[in-house]
């Protein structure tokens, strides 16, 4: 943008482009917005006995399906 105002002629202080910055953060929440109203909500209680099929693992090689190995 700078460059296309100089070569239309306009003259362009260091000073003026001191106050401008290419990071644009108008549109941008830095931190994120968080909903604290649900920090009071007490999860259900834990379930040891949870219907979970793990019949698709048991025939499967670790190593073969990637388990055990380093990234």
């Amino acid at each position: 943008m700078v460059r296309q105002l100089l070569e239309e002629g306009w003259t362009i202080d260091p000073e003026d482009l001191a106050h401008i910055s290419p990071y644009l953060t108008e549109h941008i929440n830095r931190f994120g917005e968080y909903s604290t109203h649900e920090l009071g909500i007490q999860p259900e209680a834990y379930d040891p006995k949870l219907d979970l099929d793990f019949a698709p693992l048991r025939g499967a090689d670790p190593a073969a399906a990637g388990f055990g190995q380093a990234p």
